[in-house]
């Protein structure tokens, strides 16, 4: 399943635990602000097939939330997953350079500092996810138990559809 792809964290991540993916390079553009829906529709994959990562601050502590690009980080939830009382969105900065990546092409992969991934329950049924390769323009296909492998995340229902 895995072709060349690019070398990221992310895919070096991948590659060194030997879990198969298929790179999904897409041409992005600057002015776009949804990244996520940006790559669905570049991808021609439905929005529920594709998660954002999202980098929140659960009462001091960092974790990583990924939701699909139709869904909003239930911020609440995510805290409840994590053990915490309540969570806010992580400060951009903070989250780039926890990560290692940008705003925009943050993956659930390869962090410069790994941190707890929470999962949304709606992968599960799902052959595949695609999730950010540690760039912008640039996603992963990959199966959500591989994904969970890779980052020893968890899985709770932490997406609350639009």
């Amino acid at each position: 399943m895995t072709k060349r792809a690019p070398g990221t964290p992310a895919t070096k991540a991948l590659d060194a635990l030997g879990l198969p993916y298929v790179p999904h390079p897409y041409e992005h553009v600057a002015a776009t602000e949804g990244y996520g829906l940006e790559a669905a529709r570049e991808l021609g994959v439905a929005p529920e097939r594709v998660f954002k990562t999202l980098v929140a601050d659960a009462e001091g502590r960092l974790v990583v939330g990924v939701v699909p690009v139709s869904a909003m980080l239930d911020l609440k939830a995510l805290a409840a997953a994590a053990g915490a009382k309540r969570a806010v969105m992580a400060d951009p900065a903070v989250a780039e350079r926890r990560t290692g990546y940008v705003v925009g092409g943050i993956s659930p992969l390869g962090q410069r500092t790994s941190l707890p991934v929470v999962l949304d329950d709606s992968a599960l049924p799902l052959a595949t996810v695609s999730v950010s390769g540690g760039r912008r323009g640039f996603d992963i296909e990959l199966a959500p138990a591989d994904l969970l492998t890779a980052t020893g995340g968890s899985v709770a229902a932490i997406g609350s559809r639009r």
